[in-house]
């Protein structure tokens, strides 16, 4: 049953153009046929009311003349017209043709329809002096009248139809050709012409937004194809390098053992290891950090002070000169461990780069919490203010990799940054220098405090 079911061909659903021109002769077709069947209604009664208002005044000339006596029975006999009347009076009945006798007596003094030789009448009635005088006229005429109506309408509705949907038609394909075009393009579009793009008719309407909205689309996937190829070349660049100098160290022993000691090659193999393990680790949380996962479950009331301060505490072990006094309480929600691990970043930066101290600051200002560090460095030039994050960035390339830094601790403060719904910046310091700054949203007071 189910590999049955497997076999069954996908209906294929029309087309949209089909569907649009369908959908639109549909409410097209509905509102022509009632408008005809309130035309034809309309006509046929307004019709009607003409011959009944016609006949009213015909009654009411011959209700006089009868009691006038200029009108004889004789003569009433005689009225040869398509008009039936009929005199009912207590002698008897006196008409002008046959059918006349059938016809019945409307109450009230209003019109009504009626079936006399053949043929539909509309009859009125009146009292005189002389009986009750009862009139007709033949609707032949207004059903005659409503029939050409009809059958001119039932040309007309058809070819009205038609020419909506050949105009829909024509017009949903002119905008599809469009849509066809572009979609064409974008079918064309691979992983080694991410630079093209989709023309647009500098018309500025709804298709012209589409393909605008699809160029930003594809400026993304290029800037991100591009940002992934230069991350794998510099990542492969970075991991080759430590290789590349652990091997030559173990060559030269191998080759000449007299020239190499073995705590020396031990050394070097410890530390271009310990390099590669910092950055394969710093390349994972990265890779966690773009998927945005990172930080997303594990939320915790965090202190940025007490970040700052622990830091502090470490800069002054390894008897560097710190100053603290601008520490003030700033709490927020996140990752405690990336929390921590982005001000450590933010202040091995400022130790390999400061000249005699740095500066830790943290606040919370407008409903943001701020960790800043300041070095007596060099600062950033401000063209490279933003370059600086990227990874692999380095501005001082032999001091950072002598200190041990891979181009990527800036990357990643920004990321846990972004991840917790911040940002990271830098600017000068009042000490000369630069000024790196976490900003994060502050955790929300409590309730009553």
């Amino acid at each position: 049953m189910a590999e049955r079911a497997r076999e069954r061909p996908t209906r294929r659903r029309a087309s949209i153009r089909l569907r649009i021109t369908a959908a639109a002769v549909a409410i097209v077709a509905v509102a022509l046929g009632l408008g005809a069947a309130t035309l034809v209604w309309t006509l046929e009664r307004m019709l009607q009311a003409s011959v009944a208002a016609q006949l009213a005044d015909e009654l009411d000339a011959l209700a006089q003349g009868i009691d006038d006596g200029t009108i004889q029975t004789a003569a009433l006999v005689q009225r040869d017209d398509d008009v039936l009347v009929a005199l009912r009076s207590p002698t008897g009945v006196v008409v002008n043709a046959d059918a006349a006798a059938t016809l019945p007596v409307p109450s009230g003094g209003e019109a009504l329809t009626a079936e006399a030789d053949g043929e539909r009448h509309v009859v009125v009635a009146t009292e005189a002096e002389a009986g009750t005088i009862v009139v007709a006229r033949s609707l032949a005429p207004v059903d005659e009248a409503v029939r050409s109506t009809t059958a001119l309408l039932a040309v007309a509705v058809p070819l009205a139809l038609i020419l909506v949907a050949t105009v829909v038609w024509i017009v949903v394909d002119r905008a599809l050709a469009h849509v066809d075009r572009m979609r064409a393009q974008v079918d064309e579009i691979d992983a080694t012409g991410l630079d093209r793009r989709i023309g647009m008719t500098s018309r500025g309407d709804e298709l012209d937004r589409l393909a605008a909205t699809m160029n930003r689309m594809l400026d993304r996937v290029e800037a991100d194809a591009r940002s992934r190829q230069r991350f794998v070349s510099d990542a492969s660049h970075e991991l080759r390098s430590p290789l590349a100098s652990m091997r030559q160290f173990a060559e030269l022993a191998r080759a000449h053992p007299e020239a190499v000691r073995p705590d020396e090659l031990t050394d070097v193999v410890l530390q271009e290891g310990e390099r590669m393990h910092g950055i394969v680790e710093a390349l994972l949380l990265l890779a966690r950090l773009d998927e945005r996962a990172a930080a997303s479950g594990q939320r915790q009331p965090v202190d940025l002070d007490d970040l700052a301060l622990a830091e502090l505490a470490r800069v002054r072990a390894l008897g560097r000169a710190a100053d603290g006094a601008a520490v003030r309480a700033a709490p927020v929600e996140g990752d405690a461990r990336l929390l921590g691990l982005a001000c450590r970043n933010l202040v091995d930066n400022a130790l390999r780069h400061a000249r005699e101290r740095i500066v830790l600051g943290s606040v919370v200002r407008d409903g943001r919490a701020m960790l800043w560090v300041d070095d007596d460095g060099a600062g950033v030039p401000a063209a490279e203010r933003e370059h600086v994050f990227e990874r692999f960035v380095r501005l001082d390339e032999a001091r950072a990799r002598d200190d041990g830094g891979s181009g990527l601790g800036l990357a990643i403060v920004r990321q846990v940054a972004r991840s917790h719904g911040g940002d990271a910046w830098v600017t000068s310091a009042p000490l000369g220098g630069a000024r790196f700054v976490l900003e994060l949203p502050a955790a929300p007071e409590p309730r009553g405090a």
